[in-house]
Formats: structure tokens, sequence, C-alpha cells
């Protein structure tokens, strides 16, 4: 059976990174409900970063690219490099893994799902949502009350 498309990728990355990218969201969340004022700045950071499969397909593509330039213009064998290219991002778009995705993930690279979580649980802080239930206290809380809201 073929993975879901929104666990494939973080299923196939090793444990460590996946607990370091969380890490990540959890640590700004946390940061950032002791400090409100630079919401707005993380939010378009957000919105500007790349995502596995943006970084993916820009790394797929020059790759390919490379390849069929280098093979019309100085040695047909380069043409193999965007075969074997096109093939993992095949693999990728079945299984959600390739050779790169590891690379990636481990630098830190994130699932839109995984830049999603930081984000809504940054609009939570902010106040963009409605909240029910008692008012969170301190920053911890708060950032506990976002973390909660976007994880179910």
């Amino acid at each position: 059976m073929l993975p879901t498309t929104t666990a494939r990728v973080s299923g196939v990355t090793s444990d460590a990174a996946n607990h370091r990218i969380a890490q990540r969201i959890e640590e700004s969340v946390r940061y950032h409900a002791a400090h409100p004022e630079r919401i707005g700045k993380r939010l378009r950071d957000l919105d500007a970063e790349w995502d596995i499969e943006r970084t993916l397909a820009a790394n797929a593509a020059t790759l390919a690219l490379t390849g069929t330039l280098l093979g019309a213009f100085v040695n047909k064998r380069w043409l193999a490099l965007p075969a074997v290219v096109t093939g993992f991002l095949l693999q990728h778009a079945v299984q959600g893994w390739c050779p790169p995705l590891q690379i990636f993930r481990s630098r830190g690279v994130r699932t839109a799902s995984e830049i999603d979580q930081e984000r809504y649980a940054l609009k939570v802080l902010r106040g963009d949502f409605a909240r029910d239930g008692a008012e969170p206290s301190t920053a911890a809380e708060h950032a506990e009350a976002a973390l909660r809201a976007v994880r179910a």
C-alpha cells in the first residue's frame, strides 16, 4: 500500500531528523510566545520558506537540465543523468523517498505540513483564532495551548 501524501516524507525520514524538525517548531513557538511582537516577521519568513517538495523539484530540474545540456553539447553519456534523476523523482512521487531526500531532511528542510504546523501555532499565539476555555497565564502555557491547537 502506498503511503499517504502527508506522511510519506516523514515516514521515510530518520527519527533523528524528524525529532530535530519537531524540536525546531516547538522552540520557535515557545520563543514567539515570549516575544509576540516578532510573530509577524516569522510568519513572513515561513511564507518564503521552501518546503521539501519545492526543494526536490528544483534540485531534480537543475540536474536534469544540466544532464540534457551536457548530453547535447559535450557527450551523449550525460543523458543518463536526466534519466536517473527523473526515475528518482518518480520514486519520490510514489513512495516518498529518493536519495537527496535524506540529505535535505537532515539539513532541516521541512514538509509543507510541518511549516503549516508552525504557522498555525503562531497564528493561535497572535490571536487569529477564537479560543475556548481559560486564557493561558504564562508564555509557556500559551505556547503549549498553541501547539495543542495545531496538533488536534
